[in-house]
């Protein structure tokens, strides 16, 4: 029984010894494999051989055999570009301590020492790559600035008169997240082949078969030739010139280019505008003149014809693809009838004439410019009963834009020059033809002072903005103004109905009356004035109907004194109208043009 129980554990012990010996023996190999060399044998570091080095040995290695393959320039291909680079500007660099270090630890694994023992199979370990992260971004940042190209479709340009294809342009632009390992894989790579940069890339919408399809069908087509419309037999000439400037391809669906048509920039071009003018004349009022004091008709009205923006263009465009004499069509017009005719006249009861005022002046160029243009915009006004008549707005603002010139007018006893000097003439003429047809003035006011050419207290001035010139037909009949003007005169007519027989002005003596003073001014702007008294003055109009006084309305003037300004006469500078008064407009002191 003894002996039974001895051997059985002397088999215990037998493979506790086994399993202890083996570890002893796993532990002996590793030692053995570790005093073998601190680099294992068959290490190699692209194909550099460090096997059986010590430590210190394989970095002097590395150093010296890997130095110049991995400070080498990359090569970069950024989508179309290429360009090279250092990689210490990218932030790259070898480390050979830490692979030589990576080397080391590696043999420390004791999976791998035993297999060492084993095996004589080579090895090859990756070297340790540095990243400056800051030189890295600045790097990618610079990439990514000169990698942006923009995408540009495919396009057609015109100009004087020939067509040009514009390129499409794929866009692109670096995908900075996935830059940095892109580097780094490359920077690896041993064959040292471009490192291709991630980059998206945008294909225009346009493409180069697009752009040349538009070009042979309708660009080139487009600009071989004018074309030619006519219109009540008179023809309309528009060359390729004036067609590129109004014309253009734009992409639509799918990119498609499409041709367009400016047409209202093509009927507005100069080169097409005054042949549309002649060929489409548009509708002209009937004009009216007095025959002794009857209305009658000297010029005809007459129908016109008005091209539509949206029709002239629809004509236009079918042409331009077109050969030879298949170039030209007809323009679309509609009949425009006139607003004021003969028949109109004699329906809004415009049959005689009511009243008619004229006002001498001493001419000078600026006058006669002036008071012709004002006389130009007035003439052939028809106010209907119940209806207001302003100056402001018939005439507009007196700027050279509209075409006035400067005059001659005074601004605190100074004369300046002003676009418009010489309305006032016409003012004072409308402000008479008001009073004797015997309609309502609204809005007038007189000089500040009197002038000799205009009579006393039935003169009116306009200032811009600050003083009009306003009256409201309450005849019971619309009112024509005719209105012309010669170098010394402009005279100013009403044609209607009258509503009185007659009407008639009575002036009141001067009261109040005012010395004026003396006043000495030197230099280019001081003009010498005569001196006039300043007074008060009552007109009195008076309203006849059958033989009868039925009405009066009483207007008072004040007029301030018109001091004499005396200039140093080797100073004073000639000037158009010199010594001649003008005074400026009475409302809060603004000028207003002589």
């Amino acid at each position: 029984m003894a002996r039974g129980t001895g051997a059985s554990g002397h088999r215990r012990f037998a493979l506790t010894v086994a399993g202890g010996a083996a570890v002893l023996a796993a532990g002996g190999l590793y030692a053995a494999g570790l005093a073998a060399a601190d680099v294992p044998d068959g290490t190699r570091v692209r194909g550099v051989d460090i096997g059986g080095m010590s430590l210190p040995e394989a970095r002097r290695t590395l150093d010296r055999e890997l130095a110049g393959t991995f400070a080498a320039p990359l090569t970069l291909r950024i989508g179309d570009r290429v360009e090279k680079a250092e990689p210490a500007a990218l932030g790259l660099s070898v480390d050979t301590a830490a692979t030589a270090d990576s080397a080391v630890s590696d043999a420390l694994d004791p999976v791998s020492v035993v297999g060492r023992l084993f095996s004589a199979e080579n090895r090859e370990i990756e070297p340790v790559i540095r990243v400056d992260e800051e030189k890295n971004r600045t790097a990618i940042a610079r990439m990514a600035v000169t990698a942006e190209r923009k995408v540009r479709d495919g396009a057609i340009s015109f100009e004087d008169g020939r067509a040009a294809a514009v390129a499409p342009v794929t866009g692109t632009s670096l995908v900075k997240e996935r830059a940095p390992d892109a580097l780094r894989d490359g920077y690896l790579r041993a064959d040292r082949s471009p490192v291709v940069m991630p980059v998206k890339r945008t294909a225009p919408r346009t493409d180069r078969a697009e752009t040349e399809r538009a070009m042979n069908d309708f660009a080139l087509p487009a600009m071989s030739g004018p074309v030619t419309l006519t219109l009540d037999g008179r023809a309309v000439t528009i060359g390729p010139s004036v067609l590129g400037r109004h014309l253009a391809m734009t992409p639509g669906d799918g990119g498609r280019l499409t041709p367009s048509l400016d047409a209202e920039g093509l009927l507005n071009d100069p080169g097409v505008s005054a042949q549309i003018r002649e060929a489409a004349q548009g509708p002209r009022d009937a004009v009216l003149g007095l025959d002794g004091d009857r209305v009658v008709v000297t010029r005809q009205a007459r129908a016109g014809h008005q091209v539509e923006e949206r029709d002239f263009g629809k004509a236009v465009l079918p042409l331009l693809t077109r050969e030879g004499a298949a170039r030209t069509g007809e323009i679309p017009a509609k009949a425009v009838q006139p607003q004021f005719t003969g028949e109109t006249a004699r329906r809004l009861g415009i049959k005689e004439k009511v009243s008619s005022f004229t006002v001498d002046f001493p001419s000078a160029p600026y006058r006669v410019t002036n008071i012709a243009r004002a006389v130009e915009r007035i003439d052939g006004s028809v106010v209907l009963p119940g209806k207001e008549w302003s100056f402001d707005r018939t005439v507009g603002e007196r700027t050279k834009a509209n075409g006035f010139v400067d005059g001659i007018m005074i601004n605190n006893g100074q004369y300046v020059k002003s676009p418009g000097g010489g309305v006032s003439a016409v003012a004072t003429t409308m402000f008479n033809a008001v009073f004797f047809a015997g309609v309502k003035p609204v809005e007038y006011g007189a000089h500040s002072f009197y002038i000799e050419r205009y009579p006393e207290g039935r003169e009116a001035t306009v200032a811009w903005g600050t003083l009009d010139l306003r009256w409201l037909n309450d005849s019971g009949n619309a009112v024509y103004v005719k209105a012309e003007s010669t170098d010394t005169s402009v005279t100013i007519s009403f044609l209607g109905t009258k509503k009185y027989d007659e009407v008639r002005a009575t002036k009141g003596p001067r009261t109040d009356v005012r010395e004026p003073g003396t006043r000495k001014g030197s230099g280019a702007e001081c003009e010498p004035q005569t001196p006039l008294e300043g007074f008060d003055v009552t007109v009195g109009r008076h309203f006849v109907k059958d033989g009868r006084e039925v009405g009066r309305e009483d207007f008072t003037t004040h007029y301030t004194p018109r001091d004499e300004v005396v200039c140093t006469p080797e100073k004073a500078a000639p000037g158009e109208g010199r010594g001649e008064p003008e005074p400026a407009a009475e409302d809060a002191g603004a000028a207003e043009p002589r």
